[in-house]
């Protein structure tokens, strides 16, 4: 710790979302942000964290009121992020791959009362403003945009000093539900550190004077937010922001800023996989020192290739927005090829079956996590999804796995309803609901498919409705349908046409019998 700092002081910083602040009195010239659209080091970044504060505070914003942040990854996300993390203030990040409707519903939804938008996406911001009308503050990032009040305008009015009353912020990220809309992931009080943090910190074992971190996936998603800004920037580490993934230009960034440590996810691995080993050679990448993933899982074989090539640098978690988790280092999953690990604390899992009895190591089951003591998560607004969840003190994401004799968890598969893409959760009835919205189509069940490169891809089975015949036309009518109301990756590959869907007694599709039917067709797990 740097002389002069207060070792009471530098304790207060941190618990009150000010790490930031001790690292720009340590080091106020180290970089903090290295990006495409500019670089921020520890004491440009503070400053500003304190000037957008002020700013919110001095428009009304009081702790637990709703900031909607739409942007890319530039260093204003961080610059947002650190803000709200010391004015007590709740931030959501918006995919920015959503369409405008889908956009409005979270600004609305999260009752934001400030809405800061990068320039890049000023369409879906003006609409999406118009529909919520809460959202007074508006604040654009990187140009202009009508009714918008530029960040730089904003940052000039005010002191860049550190508060002198920090109040510790948060997050409510989104995360897709049942009923087809997303769902916020709220929490009343700060939870305390997981036992998954804890690893993970292990596991990174950071040098904030050299480390670098980076991000290669987009800042709205909870695990890049997590792994690769917030935490790294509690460290003191420099962050390093990849625009978007792209597998060599990932290798050239690393040998380009002596990158340390990173998150990935499978989707990730098989294309740095599949680059031609003289592009491999290339680039020299030794300064890599750990890369955890997670989100979905990674097939075996990929893994292994990864640590052929890297080393056995890559750490694993099986966690969710809601919370829980497990953790395999990589020389555990070595002798355990397959695992996401096991619990990160003792007695916090357990597998059951359907009527929610534990059931015996080796035993498929549904996995289950015991909640925080301090911190439960609720579904914003949804008291029937946060209670159908929970039972007791513990809850589920509906996965399925069993554990082995030694206590390591092993994935089976998921519940019919989720669809994990390319490391993205995808609730199907949103997709079914754009569907039946055509005349054409008379019922419908999204499913996931096996996909090598994505884990799962979507898939539309459509029962049409009387009076339309099945034809390629009309698939294609009913994909350019889907893909003007959902966000692209959301959307069908292929859709499949059936006369007769198959039903419940009570006439519900089963969505878990026509996934069945093509992953056995396909001779995958099912």
């Amino acid at each position: 710790m740097a002389a002069g700092i207060d070792p009471a002081d530098a304790d207060r910083l941190r618990a009150t979302g000010m790490a930031i602040a001790l690292h720009a009195r340590e080091a106020p010239e180290r970089l903090a942000i290295l990006s495409p659209a500019g670089d921020l080091t520890y004491g440009e970044l503070n400053a500003r964290a304190n000037q957008l504060a002020r700013y919110l505070r001095r428009r009304g914003l009081g702790r637990r009121d709703a900031i909607a942040l739409l942007c890319s990854n530039r260093p204003e996300f961080a610059v947002v992020y650190a803000a709200v993390l010391r004015s007590g203030l709740r931030l959501t990040p918006l995919n920015w791959h959503l369409q405008i409707d889908e956009a409005s519903y979270v600004v609305e939804n999260c009752e934001a009362k400030a809405f800061v938008v990068d320039a890049r996406f000023a369409a879906v911001a003006t609409s999406a403003a118009e529909a919520c009308p809460g959202a007074a503050i508006r604040i654009s990032i990187g140009g202009e945009i009508p009714g918008f009040e530029p960040l730089e305008s904003v940052l000039a009015s005010e002191s860049p000093a550190d508060l002198e009353d920090p109040v510790l912020g948060g997050t409510m990220l989104y995360t897709s539900g049942t009923t087809g809309r997303p769902k916020g992931v709220h929490r009343k009080e700060t939870p305390a550190p997981t036992g998954v943090a804890r690893l993970t910190a292990q596991a990174t074992a950071y040098k904030p004077a050299t480390d670098r971190s980076l991000c290669t996936g987009p800042l709205y998603h909870a695990a890049p937010l997590a792994f690769n800004l917030a935490g790294p920037l509690a460290a003191g580490l420099g962050v390093v922001l990849m625009e978007k993934f792209d597998a060599e230009d990932t290798l050239r960034t690393i040998e380009r800023t002596r990158a340390t440590h990173t998150h990935m996810v499978a989707t990730m691995f098989h294309r740095l996989l599949a680059l031609p080993d003289d592009v491999k050679r290339k680039y020299d990448i030794s300064s890599l020192r750990a890369i955890l993933h997670g989100a979905a899982p990674t097939p075996v074989h990929v893994k292994k290739a990864m640590m052929d090539w890297l080393g056995p640098i890559l750490h694993e978690y099986y966690a969710a927005t809601e919370g829980g988790g497990t953790f395999i280092f990589a020389d555990e999953w070595l002798r355990k090829p397959g695992s996401v690990g096991r619990p990160a604390e003792p007695g916090t899992l357990e597998i059951r079956d359907d009527a929610g009895k534990a059931v015996p190591g080796g035993t498929v089951g549904t996995v289950w996590f015991r909640a925080p003591a301090r911190g439960r998560f609720e579904y914003w607004k949804d008291t029937q999804k946060t209670q159908s969840s929970y039972d007791g003190d513990w809850f589920t994401m509906r996965d399925m796995g069993y554990q082995d004799q030694d206590g390591y968890v092993f994935l089976t598969g998921r519940t019919a309803e989720l669809i994990i893409s390319g490391g993205v959760n995808i609730y199907p009835a949103e997709i079914d609901a754009v569907l039946l919205m055509h005349d054409a189509v008379g019922d419908a069940a999204a499913i996931g498919v096996p996909n090598e490169e994505f884990g799962e891809e979507v898939k539309a089975v459509v029962q049409l409705a009387d009076g339309y015949e099945p034809s390629d036309a009309l698939a294609r009518q009913l994909l350019q349908h889907c893909r003007a109301h959902l966000a692209h990756f959301k959307c069908p590959r292929t859709i499949d046409f059936d006369p007769a869907l198959p039903r419940s007694d009570a006439g519900k599709v089963q969505r878990r019998a026509i996934r069945d039917r093509y992953w056995r067709a396909l001779g995958r797990q099912i």
